[in-house]
């Protein structure tokens, strides 16, 4: 007998007897786990605990039985028949945990278990529970279930000559879990572990004892013969594995209306089990999708890109880990880089947690934008591209519009290479002149946590890295109204001592024509009289009096003109900042000693009016050495 008062026992029946005459209508048969761990291992959360709320007593003692059913969290449905002995007298009622106040599970462990999963004896004796055709119907779509873990529990306390015996037709059984007791160091004897039969002993011990938590795989039968002092009860379960699935991302979206969208599948149907899908703009993590497993079903874990979303899941890496809350063998990813994993079959006690993270490849777009006051002229265009080196560009546009509008001024968003350098530049279109426009570059990051440098003029060199999503602006701004003068130097050869004039080559005695092309591409005209050229004579080149030095007006025109009085010549080394500077008269056709050609233009130079640049060529013979 316990060291407690009859008196106490006593109290204890009259709970259990008033317990059930007061029970509230049958209620589905359902499982839960507890709601609180106690002392109880990491595992806590995996046993599934029976609610025998709508035990019938006299039922149970029937020559039929009583039937159960459980839809689990899995979506399975466990169903079995319990029959209690003995048949001529009460034997149990259906009890909340814990039983007593003596008991381990319930007090020191496995807190809040819900509704009345305790198996009560109604009074001292041998009584037994016997549970039958134990099946698992997998949920619908999902092949036959063949693995399930049934567990048994002490859900009193075993003390004095009392005594639990348990048998089974599965896996032998395997001692899952030891509760603590209230108080104290005392267990009962447990023997026959790692066989179909276990005994769990009083041996003579007083309460209050500590209990135990056994399984066995895939039983059809489980058999509990109960000898209680006074009292005794047990509890019955079905373990489970539990896996969550949830999404990362790194850096930026491609595209900010991209989501995920991540399942976890039954690998032999392709019924979907749970799933989630990433929201907003975040990186997450975002609401997991968590399945719970009491039967033995095959899982596939995936991702793929949600409905609604602008990329495809290509221009994304994903990498997947995986962590076991327990020290099972089921094999986990580790930074895999796949969008799909087979797991197979969980072991019940696992506890796995698995995110897919999603790395965004390195993209890049380049866009247009002007600056106050806009165009300098209604015709100036834009063409903004970006390149890998010499390659061609990866994206490129041209800007329409007029004015402040820029229309067509966003590139394709390109995919390009961690780590290597790209070439940000534009070029000017049609007749505009990117001389008259100051260019600077600003760039925004989608992954605003990145510390990928970005350049501030154009052309500009930028190396992206893994996350990051950039959009860079190339802003032109217009200068202040000016008049801007360009140079053009160019060359053709009009005769050589060997070829005349068929197809003559730059050989010593050639004699080329150099033509120099100056535009006001500035919307000032230049003051009058003062656009002054000197030509600097190279060394392998002679010019004197055969200079024929020659004014050709450009369209639109300059407004300039040239007289020969205004064509001079210098010996001198330095160059002359002047027409007067220029005093040497040529002695020869081609004479060694010009070092310089001086020309002084008449006239105000034109400014640009957008339809063209006013320019005009001027050009002279010289002969090579």
């Amino acid at each position: 007998m316990r060291s407690y008062s009859a008196l106490l026992r006593g109290i204890r029946c009259l709970l259990a007897l008033l317990l059930f005459a007061i029970a509230a209508p049958a209620f589905a048969a359902v499982c839960a786990p507890a709601t609180s761990q106690g002392t109880a291992p990491s595992s806590w959360q995996t046993y599934c605990w029976l609610d025998f709320t709508d035990y019938n007593d006299t039922t149970a003692r029937s020559a039929a039985g009583q039937n159960f059913s459980y839809t689990l969290s899995d979506g399975a449905t466990l169903s079995f028949n319990l029959k209690a002995t003995p048949a001529t007298a009460a034997a149990f009622s259906a009890i909340a945990a814990p039983s007593w106040s003596g008991a381990a599970v319930g007090n020191t462990a496995f807190l809040g278990i819900p509704n009345r999963p305790v198996i009560y004896t109604a009074s001292a004796g041998v009584k037994t529970v016997s549970i039958t055709g134990i099946t698992i119907t997998p949920p619908p779509g999902v092949p036959s279930v063949t693995a399930y873990a049934f567990v048994v529990a002490d859900a009193e306390s075993t003390d004095n000559a009392e005594s639990l015996q348990m048998t089974t037709n599965g896996t032998n059984w395997v001692q899952l879990d030891q509760v603590d007791p209230i108080s104290g160091s005392n267990y009962p004897t447990i023997t026959g572990v790692g066989s179909a039969n276990v005994t769990m002993a009083g041996g003579g011990i007083p309460s209050p004892t500590g209990g135990y938590i056994i399984g066995s795989n895939s039983p059809t039968t489980v058999n509990v013969t109960l000898t209680a002092g006074g009292l005794q009860g047990v509890m019955f379960a079905v373990r489970f594995a539990s896996i969550r699935l949830n999404k990362q991302i790194v850096g930026g979206r491609v595209n900010s209306a991209d989501q995920f969208k991540f399942d976890i599948i039954s690998t032999g149907s392709g019924a979907l089990m749970a799933s989630g899908t990433s929201t907003g703009t975040g990186n997450g993590p975002f609401t997991a999708a968590a399945l719970s497993l009491a039967s033995g079903i095959p899982l596939t874990i995936t991702e793929q890109i949600a409905a609604g979303s602008v990329s495809t899941l290509a221009k994304y890496q994903s990498r997947l880990t995986c962590t076991n809350g327990s020290s099972s063998s089921t094999t986990l990813p580790t930074n895999l880089v796949t969008t799909s994993f087979n797991f197979g079959a969980l072991q019940f006690g696992d506890a796995i947690q698995c995110v897919f993270t999603n790395t965004a490849f390195p993209h890049l777009r380049l866009q247009k934008s002007l600056g106050p006051g806009g165009r300098l002229f209604n015709t100036d265009q834009f063409t903004v591209r970006f390149a890998q080196g010499s390659s061609a560009p990866l994206a490129t546009t041209t800007t329409t519009g007029t004015g402040t509008t820029v229309t067509n001024g966003v590139t394709s968003q390109a995919q390009v290479v961690a780590g290597t350098n790209y070439t940000i530049s534009e070029v000017a279109s049609g007749t505009t002149v990117l001389a008259q426009y100051t260019a600077t570059v600003l760039c925004t990051n989608a992954a605003t946590a990145s510390t990928t440098p970005f350049p501030a003029t154009v052309p500009g060199n930028i190396t992206l890295q893994m996350g990051d999503v950039v959009t860079c602006t190339i802003i032109n701004t217009r200068r202040p109204a000016n008049a801007t003068l360009t140079i053009v130097k160019s060359s053709t050869v009009l005769n050589d001592p060997a070829n005349g004039t068929t197809n003559p080559k730059a050989i010593p005695g050639a004699i080329v024509r150099y033509s120099l092309t100056v535009a006001n591409s500035g919307t000032l005209a230049v003051d009058n009289n003062t656009v002054f050229m000197v030509d600097s004579i190279p060394a392998n080149l002679e010019v004197g009096t055969a200079a024929a030095a020659t004014f050709i007006q450009g369209t639109p025109p300059s407004n300039l003109s040239l007289t020969a009085a205004n064509v001079r010549f210098s010996n001198l080394v330095a160059a002359p900042t002047s027409l007067s500077g220029c005093t040497y008269t040529p002695v020869a056709a081609y004479d060694p000693a010009v070092k310089h050609i001086c020309v002084l233009l008449t006239g105000s130079m034109a400014a640009a009016a957008g339809a063209g640049q006013p320019n005009f060529t001027l050009t002279f013979n010289a002969q090579i050495k």
